[in-house]
């Protein structure tokens, strides 16, 4: 037993070490936590800038793959622009998207035009929304489920929804299905009795 500890321990400190080192590495939208009700989260967050691509159930490898090329280059001045946390997938029924958000230095400058029309730029208001993390991958029963506990909290504390979720991915396919960072996110009515 001493010896299967003694080659799994550094291969599982090396993966956690892999998976924390590249997470606080990428930037990720600031927001202020308005209230705490484990695993709940009422967020204030500020307008940001989004590159958003339609996505179909079956496509999120060609979606997240279009993305990337547009960061990496494939934008109307060739430009690279950094990678950020979360990527974002919108749940709505009709029209499910997915999102990277734009960092900080790439809005300040000008976030130049994806070449071709798949991909679109758009900018998304201050928001307040409440959120619940939950583990595992994404798998449509695991996103089913987060939605039902987040929606059932929310009816609870008689907080009124504005829109359809929408689910953050902090972490790359590869991440060890334990050690991901996921969240469901609604945006709810900004009143003082959330507080």
């Amino acid at each position: 037993m001493p010896l299967i500890l003694a080659i799994v321990m550094p291969i599982a400190l090396g993966i956690f070490w892999l998976v924390t080192t590249s997470r606080a590495a990428t930037e990720t939208p600031s927001y202020k936590v308005v209230r705490t009700d484990a695993p709940f989260e009422i967020r204030d967050y500020p307008a940001f800038t989004l590159a958003t691509i339609p996505m179909d159930d079956g496509e999120m490898n060609r979606s997240f793959g279009q993305l990337f090329r547009f960061i990496t280059g494939s934008n109307a001045e060739a430009e690279k622009i950094a990678m950020t946390s979360p990527v974002l997938i919108d749940a709505a029924k009709d029209k499910k998207t997915m999102s990277f958000i734009m960092p900080k230095k790439a809005v300040e400058k000008g976030v130049p035009k994806p070449a071709g029309d798949s991909v679109s730029l758009g900018k998304v208001d201050a928001a307040r929304c409440a959120v619940m993390r939950f583990g595992g991958g994404r798998t449509a029963q695991n996103e089913k489920t987060a939605i039902e506990k987040l929606k059932a909290w929310l009816r609870v504390q008689k907080i009124a929804e504005k829109g359809d979720p929408v689910f953050a991915y902090y972490d790359p396919p590869w991440t060890p299905v334990f050690l991901r960072r996921n969240e469901v996110m609604i945006r709810v009515e900004m009143t003082p009795n959330h507080r």
